[in-house]
């Protein structure tokens, strides 16, 4: 480390302290493979060594299963001796943890080799290395993300099942949907007000919050950046800010994407233009109005990868649970202009802001894969001039093909792909499919209630 950078790092880290001197840990966190912050907890007197070379942490933390287990089915962590790699802290992400109990703070992370090269498996540098192709043509990608979430009463009902949770004033339990409703709102203001304080503290830039489609279910917007990865990692820490909480205020925040069979699901969607190296966004009308060429071509590109991302956009069995009709979760590659019923919406906007808006995800997805899947499909379709075909009707989704709607038909189809390994990266896609592939295999072999109550006593 040169001398200009240690002084920066001391002064930062003199800066943090003279702020909070309070604080004793620092909790570091890495994002995994299932968008799960993992890590350790480390003395404040490691504070240099976090902002700088950083703390040992195994490079599996990145490829361990939803539950946090070792996957047999890669050769990392079970059979490689588990090495460790250099987990460093993201600069400007180190902050106070205002909902903890004693004074505490966190930084987000991101995974190293020993020479000081990303490690293949950190999902940031997986984000990193999809972009870069757009980057070489001079490119910025400006990313905004919309998170929904229910939140639940701590307990279950008499059934074991989630429940919307009662407002702290009333006791009332939501019943119907009131979307956009403000007294849904007023009733978990204290909780509202808290995640507006977390993000103030944290320098995350959230934007709105509404009451969504069902009970108990609410979306927070972050704020368009100019920079993928700044605009994930807000997403990542936006979902643990709200889960804390909802902790500490009684409650539970679940970003699952499907809770209840009968409500909508959770999405997780990604608004996103790109702009060249003056500033100006590159998606401009064409003369009669309607979309330019390079609006179009980002369109197309998606659409014909969207098959093959879709275990990317729905990591888990759960995940497709919200594929219904009548729930706002796509079922076709398809688009449309100002028509939230497609897999990609082209809001109404000016010049200024014209952009793409991916709807596929759920909430349960890593927004950094996530990210990374929808930037290589852009820049495929801007690469091979590629046409959307027609828009879907005001009301009606299009006749695009049809998506992967199970977990196993998904896995097929990414590792089918001949176009997402030469963006994240052939072995980060061999890696990712082989340990999805294992969980979803490990999911099945499971006999789950539904199971004794359709067939024990039945057949």
């Amino acid at each position: 480390m040169g001398g200009m950078e240690a002084r920066s790092t001391d002064q930062t880290a003199e800066e943090f302290l003279r702020r909070n001197p309070d604080v004793t840990v620092i909790e570091a966190l890495q994002p995994d493979m299932c968008g799960v912050l993992r890590g350790k907890r480390v003395m404040v007197r490691a504070i240099r060594s976090l902002l700088s070379q950083g703390i040992r942490l195994p490079g599996s933390t990145c490829i361990l299963d939803t539950t946090g287990q070792n996957i047999p089915a890669v050769p990392y962590g079970g059979t490689d001796g588990d090495p460790d790699q250099y987990c460093r802290a993201v600069p400007g992400r180190l902050a106070p943890v205002p909902w903890a109990e004693r004074p505490m703070a966190q930084t987000l992370c991101s995974l190293f080799e020993a020479d000081g090269t990303p490690y293949f498996a950190d999902p940031r540098h997986v984000l990193a290395r999809a972009y870069a192709p757009l980057k070489k043509r001079g490119l910025t990608a400006v990313v905004a993300l919309e998170l929904e979430f229910y939140l639940l009463d701590r307990r279950p009902d008499g059934q074991g099942r989630p429940r919307p949770a009662a407002a702290p004033d009333s006791g009332r339990r939501p019943t119907t949907s009131q979307v956009y409703g403000l007294e849904e709102l007023h009733d978990f203001d204290g909780f509202m007000g808290a995640v507006e304080s977390v993000c103030a503290a944290q320098d995350l830039d959230a934007e709105a919050a509404i009451s969504e489609y069902s009970p108990g279910q609410f979306e927070i917007n972050l704020h368009h950046v100019a920079d993928p990865l700044d605009a994930c990692d807000q997403a990542v820490l936006l979902k643990r800010a709200i889960k804390g909480v909802a902790r500490r205020h009684g409650f539970q925040a679940s970003f699952m994407a499907k809770p209840f069979a009968e409500l909508t699901g959770n999405g997780q969607h990604v608004h996103v233009s790109l702009v060249d190296g003056d500033g100006r966004n590159i998606f401009v009308p064409a003369p009669d109005g309607g979309l330019g060429d390079t609006h179009r071509h980002a369109i197309a590109g998606l659409l014909a990868t969207m098959p093959d991302a879709m275990a990317v956009f729905c990591p888990n069995a759960n995940s497709y649970r919200r594929f219904l009709p009548g729930f706002f979760a796509p079922t076709a590659a398809d688009w449309g202009v100002n028509n939230r019923a497609v897999a990609l919406r082209v809001p109404p906007s000016g010049p200024a802001d014209a952009r793409i808006e991916h709807r596929v995800a759920g909430a349960d997805a890593n927004p950094y894969l996530v990210t990374a899947a929808v930037l290589a499909g852009m820049h495929h379709g801007l690469e091979a001039g590629l046409d959307p075909g027609p828009a879907a009707g005001s009301e009606a989704p299009g006749t695009g093909a049809a998506l992967p709607d199970r977990w196993e038909a998904a896995l097929a189809a990414f590792k089918a792909s001949t176009v997402l390994p030469a963006y994240l990266g052939e072995e980060y896609c061999r890696t990712f499919h082989d340990a999805r592939r294992w969980e979803c295999d490990q999911h099945h072999a499971q006999v789950p209630r539904l199971d004794y109550d359709w067939y024990l006593r039945t057949v």
